[in-house]
């Protein structure tokens, strides 16, 4: 979905992402995105496969160049969290160990809480292929796992990213059902606004010799309304139908708008020269 907006706000807090020797500069572009998308902006690289920097993170980041130039490389794992004070590693399989083991949820609540206390928090992923180490899951406070199908739990590490990125805004919200934006404020038609909704069209069907057989057309009608009351229309939603209904009054199939003089005016000439 498009929304980059330079003139809002950009949030830049949160806890630092660790990458354990990513493979594709293009997953770590992904993974830029996915922070910035959910205001993360510290991202740290372990020995970085292809090296730093590298043009196709840039590309895959769509703009979240505030992570991508700000991103730190080192070559081991004890010196990207070394300042840190709480470290969270991430896994999709059962480690032997006595380590918690947290959800997503309780995971981000837990680092909100450590990180409006000042501390220095941290989550580890791991490679693409194989994820972490024991000895590097070792090195974490505690283990935060996703509820993902048992048969199928590999997931992507920009995915992993995007889920623990949104969980971590998640914690930071006073209300869980708020949005971003509302729909646009209309107000709801009046009776007589529907009523001449139904006789417009009612009118034009007519016209056109829909209600047949004419036995049958107090049900059609009576159908017909039934239809077009089920909801509640709003005065811009009336405006719409009879917009439509209009065209269709004024343009046949066999001479659409354009093609030749509406119907009205037609009509109208052909009056105008009977008189003469």
């Amino acid at each position: 979905m498009a929304g980059t907006n330079s003139e809002r706000q950009l949030l830049t807090e949160g806890p630092v992402i660790i990458l354990v020797e990513p493979q594709m500069g293009e997953n770590i572009g992904m993974v830029a995105r996915a922070m910035a998308n959910f205001g993360l902006s510290e991202l740290r690289l372990v020995n970085p496969r292809d090296g730093w920097p590298n043009e196709k993170a840039q590309a895959a980041a769509s703009k979240a160049d505030h992570v991508i130039e700000g991103t730190k490389v080192f070559d081991t794992l004890e010196e990207a969290i070394a300042d840190l004070n709480f470290v969270y590693a991430t896994t999709a399989r059962e480690r032997d160990g006595f380590k918690p083991v947290r959800s997503p949820v309780v995971a981000a609540q837990t680092l909100r809480a450590r990180f409006a206390a000042g501390e220095g928090t941290g989550i580890l992923f791991g490679r693409e292929r194989w994820g972490l180490s024991n000895e590097e899951v070792a090195l974490a406070d505690e283990i935060v796992t996703f509820p993902v199908n048992p048969a199928f739990a590999s997931l992507n590490i920009a995915q992993a990213v995007l889920l623990m990125s949104y969980e971590w805004m998640k914690s930071g919200m006073e209300d869980l059902g708020s949005v971003p934006f509302q729909a646009m404020s209309q107000t709801q038609s009046t009776k007589e606004q529907l009523h001449g909704l139904y006789d417009q069209l009612e009118e034009a069907l007519e016209a056109r010799n829909y209600f047949h057989p004419p036995a049958k057309k107090p049900k059609m009608i009576d159908n017909l309304r039934a239809v077009l009351s089920r909801r509640a229309f709003t005065e811009q939603e009336i405006s719409v139908m009879r917009g439509v209904i209009s065209s269709l009054d004024r343009f046949s199939r066999q001479y659409p708008r354009g093609s030749r003089a509406p119907a009205d005016v037609k009509e109208r000439l052909s009056d105008d020269n009977s008189d003469e």
